[in-house]
């Protein structure tokens, strides 16, 4: 899955969930996926990090995290 990719399926979800706040939403999109999403952003947070600081869910929560934060831009 692409940055941008998961940045869409992210705003969908929060659109669904307005009153969630950022951790939630990226829990709930790991969630979503299933299994293979969870590997699939937990070896991204690997490669990113040099280092699993988590348990796979986690790891891959805070993975979903960055990218939106990142793309999001910095906070005025």
């Amino acid at each position: 899955m692409t940055s941008e990719e998961l940045m869409i399926e992210f705003a969908l979800t929060r659109l669904d969930h307005p009153d969630l706040d950022l951790e939630d939403l990226a829990a709930l999109v790991v969630r979503r996926g299933g299994p293979e999403r969870v590997l699939e952003f937990a070896s991204a947070n690997l490669a990113e990090r040099g280092e699993l600081r988590a348990a796979l869910f986690p790891a891959a929560v805070e993975h979903v995290l960055r990218v939106v934060l990142t793309l999001r831009g910095p906070s005025d």
